[in-house]
């Protein structure tokens, strides 16, 4: 795992989250892609166990700290690694790296890591969000038409779009 690379991508996608993904809102200012959540998915799907876990509670971790429940820390920290780690294994079955499947686990990863992070963040806090079908189900599905477009340059980036090419070399041969 390239880990600046991550950090770097991870750090430009939060401030795109934070800020500028407001451009891409249709309709209500709440429906806009979920660009963390779309990352989560992506190094779900191409890195092995441990950085797999490494990366979901990075991703969660960065994900509280510009999401709307500002108040409460950890939902999306608990959400986004639990369902991360899941979606790890889940790529047995199905092989997230196909478009289809991977704009279906944005959907369901979005809803899931939603209803969990809501339902972690009303224990705490007082209120949430106003816009709660935006939140379960508008945003995931903005996401997962988006999010199988920008795996390409986010795998160009991190240089996980090649095959590995591992190189041959035959050992001595045995005779029988």
């Amino acid at each position: 795992m390239r880990w600046i690379r991550f950090a770097v991508l991870v750090l430009l996608a939060s401030v795109l989250q934070a800020g500028l993904v407001n451009v891409l809102s249709i309709g209500h200012p709440d429906i806009k892609p979920d660009l963390l959540l779309i990352l989560l998915v992506f190094f779900a799907s191409r890195c092995n166990s441990t950085d797999t876990v490494i990366t979901s509670f990075a991703i969660g971790f960065i994900a509280d700290l510009v999401s709307p429940m500002r108040s409460v820390m950890g939902p999306r920290i608990i959400s986004f690694g639990l369902f991360g780690t899941l979606l790890f294994n889940l790529q047995r079955i199905f092989s997230l790296r196909r478009p289809a499947y991977q704009a279906l686990a944005i959907f369901l990863a979005g809803v899931l890591t939603a209803v969990l992070s809501y339902l972690l963040a009303s224990v705490r806090a007082d209120g949430g969000p106003a816009n709660l079908l935006a939140m379960f189900l508008w945003q995931p599905l903005y996401s997962a038409v988006l999010g199988p477009l920008f795996s390409l340059p986010a795998g160009w980036w991190m240089r996980m779009n090649r095959k590995s090419r591992r190189r041959y070399s035959p050992g001595p041969r045995s005779r029988r």
